[in-house]
């Protein structure tokens, strides 16, 4: 009986190692220089992984080089395989929380680690006192390659309507409020449909490629919101409202928050935007293993134990 294939049987893996530094630095000096090794070498492992894969990976346009289309896509799966082969080397018998001294990172919004950041950190200083952990502000461009995102970093918490095609499990619930400046109140002191169309707007996330699903919701009820200031943060909202007759869009939990609140109005709003429906997602690589699975257990408790009232 013919034995089966084994693709990887004559393959060197360290050949992973130099391929991720040369689709991520675009460059065999630059992958080189991250290697510690010589330029020579990289060059001899680059001609031999464009044998393997028929295609050049690299190649010169005018002055510089650049990814060939396969080699784009290249850089996304060597970076999901590379850390996938990394877990695999650094992983142990079992798992020992207390004697973990991994670093757990969280890609999320400045509104979610307002809400649970205190309560996962205590969580993971209880169980795992050796352990880190790193929260990164979360941003168009990481949402936007969210699979990509999460080769690198473990978690990101983000609200259904930005992510698909991923593990995912949702976290906590929450409910769309319209903020005013207090000396700002709308006419008979109730907030109508005619003022989301009327006055200026502080929007969260907004660009031709991002918006909040809040705002998507807006603009498919036929409002358009008139942007006059855009900003990456929940909590740098109060400031840019307060004194003037801008409003915002913000998820009522936040609003409980120290000072966010302060000098404001909340208004239900006028229209049905849905509920905030928000998530952890995470790449499926990552999805049974033991260390992984304790963050995410975590993540939920915090949620639960931060996020229990209604």
């Amino acid at each position: 009986m013919q034995k089966p294939a084994r693709p990887l049987a004559n393959l060197d893996l360290n050949l992973l190692i130099t391929l991720e530094a040369v689709v991520q630095h675009e460059s065999v000096t630059r992958a080189a220089e991250h290697l510690g090794v010589t330029q020579p070498a990289v060059s001899a492992a680059l001609a031999r992984l464009r044998r393997h894969f028929d295609d050049d990976i690299l190649e010169r346009v005018g002055n510089r080089y650049r990814l060939t289309p396969f080699g784009i896509e290249l850089r996304q799966r060597t970076r999901a395989a590379l850390a996938g082969v990394e877990r695999v080397f650094s992983a142990r018998g079992t798992f020992d929380a207390t004697d973990t001294s991994r670093e757990y990172s969280v890609v999320t919004s400045d509104y979610t680690t307002a809400l649970l950041g205190q309560r996962l950190a205590e969580l993971l200083t209880s169980a795992a006192p050796h352990a880190r952990l790193r929260i990164l502000p979360s941003s168009p461009e990481l949402v936007a390659r969210a699979e990509h995102t999460l080769t690198t970093y473990d978690v990101m918490l983000v609200p259904h309507g930005f992510v698909t095609d991923l593990p995912n499990e949702t976290v906590f619930h929450d409910d769309w409020m319209v903020v005013t400046d207090r000396n700002h109140e709308p006419a008979g002191g109730e907030l109508s449909a005619e003022d989301l169309q009327r006055r200026p707007w502080v929007l969260v996330y907004h660009s031709q490629t991002a918006s909040t699903p809040a705002a998507r919701r807006l603009r498919m009820l036929g409002i358009e919101p008139t942007r006059q200031i855009v900003t990456e943060n929940f909590l740098t909202v109060r400031c840019l409202i307060t004194g003037s007759d801008r409003i915002a869009l913000v998820p009522r939990r936040l609003l409980a928050a120290p000072g966010m609140s302060e000098g404001l109005t909340a208004y239900p709003c006028p229209v049905d935007l849905g509920e905030l429906t928000q998530a952890m997602w995470w790449h499926p690589v990552f999805t049974d293993d033991p260390e992984h699975r304790f963050l995410r257990r975590l993540i939920r408790e915090a949620a639960q134990s931060s996020c229990a009232s209604p």
